[in-house]
């Protein structure tokens, strides 16, 4: 079941000469967590659980309800300051629940027009605590983190040094954080620089990280990606090389993958 409208008490506040409500933030929290315990379905937990080699936390919630639940609440905390959505949202990423993680992605980058230049440094933070799986990475990083660097290309230098991290999740966040500006053929230098410090890493899912980010950005720009293949196939793990090369033609592929040394 889902519960209905509010649960929690309210006062107002004012933004913007606009009177709207402002949630008592502990009882968000508390409302969206009571919601989710009540559509938890242990199934679902134990289904989720096949996709992760790590130890990991469902509710027990089908990912088409969360995002309901997530937009639900959404609309009635954006009129926050974004201060307060952070704090909203590292209390979620906190819990070390999937579902709960997703929704501070999806309420972060439904904010991302507040973002301001130094936000990458909470970000990081947030990663370097609470990431502990690809699920959590990918939600957050996908899109919030991509925004953000969007926003501010200066701060792609950030990236860098999270490949350089001893912390798998920010070296795989260092790749996965450009995957949409990469289907759009934005940044190759960057990405090229960072496939190139994350080139020999040792980690499987740091691997298919930036053999993703390579594959997506050969949908503008498959020469380059083919070129930088070649030139750095016998160094290359073979899952990130089969990543990188996914959507190229056949002979391609076939050129790529052949051990011819």
């Amino acid at each position: 079941m889902i519960f209905p409208g509010n649960i929690f008490c309210f006062f107002y506040r004012n933004f913007d000469d606009r009177f709207i409500p402002l949630y008592f933030m502990d009882n968000v929290v508390e409302s969206l967590r009571l919601e989710l315990t009540a559509n938890a379905d242990p199934a679902v937990n134990e289904s989720n659980k096949r996709f992760f080699k790590e130890d990991v936390k469902f509710h027990g919630v089908k990912n088409a309800l969360t995002g309901k639940i997530s937009k639900d609440y959404f609309k009635k905390i954006k009129g926050l300051e974004k201060e307060e959505i952070f704090d909203l949202c590292e209390d979620l990423f906190s819990s070390g629940y999937n579902e709960e993680a997703f929704i501070a992605a999806e309420w972060l980058a439904g904010i991302s027009d507040k973002f301001s230049e130094g936000d990458i440094e909470i970000f990081a933070g947030w990663i370097e605590d609470y990431i502990d799986n690809w699920a959590k990475c990918d939600s957050f990083c996908n899109h919030a983190v991509g925004d953000y660097l969007v926003m501010f290309p200066g701060d792609i230098s950030h990236l860098k040094g999270w490949a350089l991290s001893e912390n798998r999740w920010m070296r795989r966040a260092a790749a996965v954080s450009l995957i949409i500006p990469a289907k759009r053929g934005e940044f190759p230098d960057d990405i090229f620089e960072i496939a190139d410090i994350l080139l020999e890493d040792g980690d499987d899912m740091v691997r298919k990280g930036y053999g993703w980010l390579l594959k997506d950005l050969a949908i503008t720009r498959q020469k380059d990606v083919f070129d930088y293949v070649m030139k750095n196939k016998r160094r290359m793990p073979r899952v990130s090389l089969r990543y990188a090369i996914e959507r190229m033609p056949e002979d391609m592929r076939t050129e790529a993958m052949r051990k011819d040394w």
